[in-house]
């Protein structure tokens, strides 16, 4: 390095892309730090709702060179947060928390330079692996009259667990996977409902690798066009779970109906000017990436996101060969964000040996 002060790498998230990127780098023996907005290990899952068990989501994908927790019964919300707090004490991992960076930007020393700013500290690197998921940008789409609703609305990010929900007719909006999965766990115990802009699309053929990897191509042809990512499962299509068949036998997923044009004080309108009172909107609406700490290196094209190199399947941004970027578009997904982090941090040394060479 030619300057104490100067990383050759940041990783901003210590969640399973950020810690995945982090293990990579070491390995390479590249300097950096992993900044994290959190007081403690585990990412996203910490927050996540007691009643979500490990059984609940698939697994989790193993970090490199380590097994996961596989006890289905336990707690996602504890049981991750445990595997990951030993595993960086186990890699020595550089986490620094908690950090919540405001904004990365083009060093006003030395341009080539990012100077990662978190309040009053600063942080100058060479390179930058953005690994902020979406956990922290829950999105809900406006609809008239939402401010007038007397009962409750609340995101899948405060969902408070199944029990809180006995006795109130809900209404999950909200075509996806998390969708089907919060009706799969409310209809056995309340009365539900289920809105969404599209038919969805149920998937009744077995999901292979050669399915999933055709899935995961049709994400990298929007963020190799530099289009906002869809998320993997948007393209899947949706599938049952032995834990969702108790809400398939209820009807839960043939009572779909399109979404309403409007909220009322204690219901919604459906298009057709029919009325449905409702005591809970739970909006299922999933989330969007959280960069606009990124805003002032200007990564985003013309079509609304941020262009990946090789084809939509790299990690470097097209605009800034400094900057990976993690658990974004088609590694977004467990799997895919630990093999990002391999790939973010061969690219980083791909970029460090060049720029060494032009020196």
């Amino acid at each position: 390095m030619e300057d104490t002060g100067i990383l050759d790498g940041i990783v901003i998230g210590a969640g399973q892309a950020g810690l995945s990127a982090s293990y990579h780098l070491r390995r390479l023996e590249i300097p950096h730090v992993v900044l994290d907005a959190d007081r403690s290990p585990g990412g996203a899952w910490q927050h996540r709702w007691d009643a979500l068990t490990m059984r609940d989501v698939h697994g989790v994908a193993e970090l490199p060179g380590s097994i996961p927790p596989s006890r289905s019964a336990d707690r996602a919300n504890t049981a991750i947060p445990r595997y990951f707090t030993a595993y960086e004490r186990q890699h020595e991992l550089p986490v620094i928390r908690p950090v919540h960076v405001d904004r990365v930007q083009n060093d006003a020393q030395d341009p080539q330079l990012l100077s990662i700013t978190a309040g009053e500290r600063t942080w100058r690197s060479r390179t930058l692996v953005n690994a902020t998921g979406t956990w922290s940008q829950p999105f809900v789409p406006r609809y008239p009259g939402m401010e007038t609703f007397v009962g409750e609305q609340l995101h899948t990010v405060a969902y408070p667990g199944p029990e809180h929900f006995i006795g109130k007719r809900t209404l999950v909006v909200g075509g996806g996977a998390s969708a089907v999965q919060f009706l799969g766990a409310l209809a056995p115990l309340t009365e539900t409902l289920w809105a969404t802009r599209s038919e969805p699309v149920w998937r009744t053929d077995e999901f292979t690798p050669e399915a999933g990897a055709a899935s995961v191509a049709l994400v990298e042809q929007r963020v190799a066009a530099g289009l906002a990512p869809q998320s993997v499962v948007s393209v899947t299509g949706l599938m049952l779970r032995e834990q969702e068949r108790d809400a398939e036998r209820l009807g839960a997923y043939r009572a779909r109906r399109p979404m309403f044009a409007s909220v009322e004080r204690d219901g919604v309108r459906w298009a057709d000017g029919s009325f449905e009172r409702v005591d809970v909107i739970l909006w299922a609406t999933g989330f969007r990436p959280a960069i606009a700490h990124l805003a002032p290196l200007r990564l985003r094209s013309a079509a609304g996101g941020i262009q990946l190199d090789r084809g939509g399947r790299g990690t470097t941004a097209v605009a800034d060969a400094r900057v990976q970027l993690v658990g974004y578009g088609p590694s977004a997904s467990t799997i895919g964000a630990n093999r990002a982090g391999r790939t973010a941090a061969a690219a980083v040394r791909r970029y460090l040996l060049r720029r060494a060479r032009a020196a």
